[in-house]
């Protein structure tokens, strides 16, 4: 049976996909992650890890017998990917497989945010009616901009147009299937349209504090941002002071930097709404992760080309 290196943590049902075909090593963590390796390295032909996760050149070194390296979600950013293509080994990601669920928990953070409901629920609980409130805008309208419109993007702005939103988008360059969404040529000249922000882009060097003061300020006092994508893409700091500052008017993050501790910076901030990484996490999503990943290790079998390739 073919020995899979398993660096996620992913519920029993699903897991049991993988046992069906796969002598499974679980190695959650560091500890048991650096042990496994040490203990099967001449054994071990799969790896599953996610891009938070990642997986080293000096691991990937370290198991002759690697035929696929494999990224559980879209993201790969810490993927040694160059290191598996000098090696000759593929590597795959999860691209598509839970582009919904992470479209849906957007929309449910920009909806909490500009409506306030964590703060109109505390004023109810404080005896507090309408009357003493302010009025929180409706979205019909609203300019929403969208930094990375890949698939996770372009189904945010579907469901965002299915309220009357207005879309634009930062992309490196114009996409020629963003429909009437409008391409703006950096996050700066973006944020100075939009009434809303969504970080939808990918992680790594190259995206890193990609939202910074300049970009929110550009956004403006009456502006929300919403970052489902990696904590490095929005400097935390820059945005804790925006906030301080009446600069926005309030944030959404299911990703931070730093996680999986809390973002210091932002815990005693009332307009601040964050959740912990699970924008991409349903029942229906992490199965299909599963799936998809034992379609592309049965494509290598047959000599196929992978599903999902990186």
């Amino acid at each position: 049976m073919t020995t899979l290196l398993l660096l996620v943590s992913i519920a029993e049902d699903h897991k049991a996909l993988l046992h069906e075909r796969f002598r499974v090593i679980d190695a959650p963590d560091a500890p048991r992650r650096a042990a496994a390796i040490a203990a099967h390295a001449d054994e071990i032909e799969l790896v599953l890890t996610n891009g938070a996760t990642g997986f080293r050149a000096d691991e990937i070194a370290a198991l002759p017998r690697l035929k696929l390296l494999a990224a559980q979600g879209a993201g790969y950013e810490n993927l040694d990917v160059a290191a598996a293509r000098a090696r000759g080994i593929p590597v795959c990601n999860g691209a598509g497989t839970n582009d919904d669920c992470v479209a849906d928990h957007t929309l449910a953070l920009l909806l909490a945010s500009v409506r306030a409901l964590p703060q109109q629920g505390a004023a109810v609980r404080a005896g507090l009616w309408r009357d003493a409130l302010p009025l929180y805008p409706q979205f019909g309208g609203r300019r929403l901009g969208i930094v990375g419109l890949g698939g996770i993007g372009r189904k945010i702005a579907r469901r965002a147009e299915a309220f009357g939103m207005v879309i634009g988008y930062h992309n490196r360059r114009p996409r020629d299937d963003a429909g009437t969404a409008t391409w703006f040529d950096s996050p700066l000249s973006l944020a100075a349209w939009a009434d809303d922000l969504v970080v939808a882009t990918p992680g790594g060097a190259g995206t890193k504090h990609l939202v910074n003061a300049a970009v929110l300020h550009a956004l403006g006092p009456g502006g929300h941002v919403v970052n489902i994508a990696r904590g490095s893409c929005v400097d935390t700091e820059a945005l804790a002071a925006a906030l301080r500052a009446g600069a926005i008017a309030g944030a959404a993050l299911d990703v931070y930097e730093g996680e999986p501790s809390p973002p210091q910076a932002l815990l005693a901030l009332d307009n601040v709404i964050l959740t912990p990484h699970v924008a991409g996490w349903s029942p229906q999503a992490i199965r299909a992760t599963v799936v998809n990943f034992i379609a592309n290790v049965d494509a290598l079998a047959r000599g196929d080309a992978l599903l999902t390739p990186v």
